[in-house]
C-alpha cells in the first residue's frame, strides 16, 4: 500500500478520481485503500488545523473526513459565513498541501453531537416544518444553502483534495421520506459534484439509507460477526468501507467520561483492515463544542452533551497524542511498509494559576440598560422571537417576565425547554425542567413579578424528534390552573456585540463575600510570554458560561463529568486578557488556569 505518490498535489487536475471496481477502490486508475480520520474544522482553532493534519500523516492516514455545519455557515437566513474559523477553502487547501485526501460530508444534516445535527434552528419557525424530508419549506432552504456551499467546494474536486462526497448522513435511522435521499443526491449533482458519492449508516439503518448511484458504507465500534458480510449483501461487488469506526464516545452532563480501551480499538481496526476494507476513524481528533453548539440525546430522557468533544479519540481535545495514536501508527506503518513522517512535537501547556473575578453585575441590573424586551400576550418560543432580521434566536437564554397576584401552584405542562430558574421579583424560588414540572410560589402582598430564566441546553441531534426541538417556553405555563399572560421577553443570546456592550455598562461592583446569580463576573489574566493552551477549572462555581477575550468557550456545570474547559493559546494574547463568566446561581471567587484537563470519572464503553 505504498501510496506516497498518490497525493492531491501530485494528481492535480486528475480526470478519473476515486472509482470502484469490483471490490476495490481505484484512485486515478491505481488500487487505493482509504485510511481516514475525522476532524472538524469548526471544532478546532484555525491556527491548529495544520498541526492536526501533520499528526494524521504521522499516524499513517491518507484521508481526512469532515462534516460541514449548516447552522454556522448560515446562522441567519440568507447570510452566509465562510470566514475565519469557518474558512472551508483554507481548510481544504491545507489538506491538499499536507498530502491528505478529503471525504466531504456536507449534510445538510450531520448529527455529530452538534445542535440540531447542524440544521439551522430558524427552520423551526415554520410550525409545519418537516426536517430531512422533501417538504417544500425544507428543500427551498437546502437549495439556497447548497447554492452557496457548492460554489465553495466544487473547485476542490479535480483540482483539489476532495475524492468523495457523502449524501446526507445516517438517513436509514430516520427514513421518514422515501424520496428524500434522491433529492439530496440530485441537489449535489446539479451543483457540480462529480466525485464518488457515498452514504453512511449503522447496521440497522443500512438497507433504509441507500440511494442509487452512491456507495453504501457502515458505522460501528464493535466488529460484530457478519456486519461486513451484511454490507456485501446490501451491495454486491463493491469495496467495503467503514465510514465511522468509533474510536471512543461522547459525554453527557451528569454522566461519566466514557473511554474505549486502546488495545481493543487497535485489534478491531486490524481485523477490519484484514478483510480488505477501508476505514475512517471517527474521531481522529474530536476538539470542542465551543459556545452553545453542543447537541443532546433524547432516548428515555433528555441529556445534553458536554462542552468537550474529546471523545477519547486518537488525539486529545487539545491535540495531544494518546496511546491510541502510537498503537495505530505502529499498525499502519507495518501495513504501509515504508517510513512514516515523524510526529510533530507537542505544544506545552501553561498553568497560569488563580484568576480572581473581582467584579460582578447582576443580570437584573443589566436588563434595563442593555436589552429591550419584546411584549407578547402569550409565551413565544426562542426561534419565533422577532430578532436577527426575523431569523429568531438560536442559542443561549430567554427571560420571560409577567405580573402575578398571590401565590400557588406553578405548572409548566412540560412546556419548558430545557431548564428554567424561577424568581419572584428577584428572589430565587426553584427550577423547572423535564423532570420537575411544578413549583409552589409563596404567597405575597400585592402584584409581583414572576421571572422565568430559560436555558436552551442544546437541541437533540439524533433520532426521530428533530421537528420538536423548539426552545424557551413552547406553550402556556399555568398558575393555579390559569395560563399566564402578558409577558415581557428578553433575549439573552450573548453574542459578541452584547458581550462588548456589557463591558461598558455602568454598575459593575466588587464581589461581596457571598453572592448568588444570575450575574456576570469579570477578571483579568495577565500573560508575560507567548500565550499557550491552558484549561480553566471552575471549582466553586455552579453552572454557566465562560468568555475569554469575547470568545465563548462553552458551558460548565458542577454536576460534571467535565471539570475543566479548554482555552486555546491562540485565543489569548500577551498582556491583559479579559475573562467573563455568566453564572446562573452560586458564584465562586476565583477560577484556576491549569495545564492538565480533567474530564471526569471514567467508565469504559460497553
Amino acid at each position: 500500500f505504498n501510496w506516497s505518490e498518490l497525493t492531491p498535489l501530485g494528481l492535480w487536475g486528475r480526470t478519473l478520481g476515486l472509482q470502484t471496481e469490483n471490490s476495490q477502490f481505484l484512485l486515478e486508475g491505481m488500487p487505493f485503500r482509504i485510511f481516514g480520520g475525522s476532524m472538524h474544522y469548526f471544532r478546532v482553532p484555525r491556527e491548529y488545523w495544520e498541526d492536526r493534519m501533520l499528526k494524521m500523516k504521522a499516524c499513517g492516514l491518507n484521508t481526512l473526513t469532515t462534516y460541514v455545519p449548516w447552522n454556522l455557515h448560515e446562522r441567519e437566513r440568507g447570510k452566509f459565513d465562510f470566514k475565519q474559523n469557518l474558512d472551508l477553502k483554507a481548510f481544504l487547501s491545507l489538506a491538499a498541501k499536507n498530502g491528505l485526501w478529503v471525504i466531504l460530508r456536507p449534510g445538510p444534516y450531520i448529527c455529530s453531537e452538534w445542535d440540531l445535527g447542524g440544521l439551522p434552528s430558524w427552520l423551526l419557525q415554520d410550525p409545519e416544518m418537516q426536517l430531512r424530508t422533501t417538504y417544500k419549506g425544507f428543500t427551498e432552504a437546502v437549495d439556497a444553502y447548497f447554492d452557496h456551499l457548492m460554489r465553495v467546494v466544487v473547485p476542490f474536486q479535480a483540482r483539489g483534495p476532495i475524492i468523495a462526497v457523502q449524501v446526507e448522513n445516517e438517513y436509514g435511522s430516520y427514513a421518514k421520506d422515501p424520496s428524500y435521499m434522491a433529492y439530496v443526491k440530485m441537489a449535489l449533482l446539479k451543483r457540480g459534484i462529480v466525485e464518488l458519492l457515498m452514504t453512511s449508516d449503522n447496521k440497522n439503518g443500512l438497507s433504509f439509507g441507500l440511494v442509487e448511484g452512491a456507495l453504501a458504507t457502515v458505522n460501528f465500534q464493535k466488529l460484530e460477526p457478519g456486519i461486513l458480510k451484511y454490507l456485501d449483501a446490501v451491495q454486491r461487488d463493491q469495496p467495503k468501507m467503514v465510514m465511522e469506526y468509533w474510536t471512543g464516545w461522547f459525554d453527557n452532563w451528569g454522566g461519566p467520561h466514557y473511554v474505549f480501551d486502546a488495545d481493543e480499538m487497535v485489534t478491531t481496526v486490524a481485523s477490519i483492515l484484514k478483510t480488505g476494507a477501508s476505514i475512517n476513524l471517527y474521531m481522529f481528533h474530536g476538539g470542542t463544542n465551543f459556545g452553545f453548539m453542543n447537541g443532546a440525546l433524547e432516548a428515555d430522557e433528555y441529556k445534553s452533551d458536554v462542552t468537550s468533544y474529546d471523545y477519547d479519540a486518537v488525539l486529545t481535545e487539545a491535540g495531544d497524542y494518546t496511546s491510541k495514536f502510537f498503537k495505530l501508527r505502529q499498525l499502519f506503518s507495518v501495513i504501509i511498509g515504508h517510513p512514516l513522517p515523524l510526529p510533530p512535537l507537542i505544544e506545552s501547556k501553561a498553568s497560569y494559576g488563580a484568576i480572581l473575578l473581582h467584579q460582578y453585575i447582576s443580570l437584573w441590573d443589566v436588563l434595563p440598560s442593555l436589552l429591550q424586551p419584546m411584549k407578547s400576550e402569550f409565551p413565544v418560543n426562542m426561534e419565533n422571537l422577532h430578532l436577527n432580521d426575523s431569523t429568531g434566536q438560536s442559542f443561549g437564554y430567554v427571560l420571560y417576565e409577567t405580573v402575578i397576584f398571590g401565590g400557588g401552584q406553578l405548572h409548566t405542562r412540560n412546556h419548558v425547554r430545557d431548564r428554567a430558574q424561577v424568581f419572584v421579583n428577584t428572589v430565587y424560588v426553584g427550577e423547572l425542567d423535564y423532570n420537575t414540572v411544578e413549583l409552589f410560589i409563596p404567597e405575597g402582598q400585592g402584584f409581583r413579578q414572576l421571572k422565568l430564566l430559560v436555558e436552551n441546553r442544546g437541541r437533540v441531534n439524533y433520532g426521530l424528534a428533530l421537528n420538536e426541538q423548539r426552545k424557551g417556553l413552547i406553550g402556556d405555563v399555568f398558575l393555579n390552573k390559569t395560563p399566564l399572560r402578558n409577558f415581557k421577553i428578553y433575549s439573552l443570546e450573548m453574542k459578541p456585540a452584547f458581550m462588548e456592550s456589557l463591558q461598558k455598562v455602568s454598575g459593575w461592583s466588587s464581589v461581596p463575600d457571598y453572592f448568588v446569580g444570575p450575574a456576570f463576573f469579570r477578571g483579568r489574566l495577565w500573560i508575560e510570554q507567548q500565550p499557550q493552551d491552558t484549561f480553566l477549572k471552575l471549582q466553586g462555581w455552579e453552572k454557566g458560561v465562560v468568555f475569554v477575550n469575547g470568545q465563548n468557550l462553552g458551558r460548565y456545570w458542577k454536576i460534571g463529568p467535565q471539570e475543566t474547559l479548554y482555552l486555546p493559546g491562540p485565543w489569548l494574547k500577551k498582556g491583559d486578557n479579559e475573562i467573563v463568566l455568566f453564572e446562573e446561581r452560586t458564584a465562586g471567587r476565583i477560577i484556576q488556569s491549569v495545564d492538565i484537563p480533567y474530564l471526569g470519572r471514567t467508565q469504559y464503553v460497553n
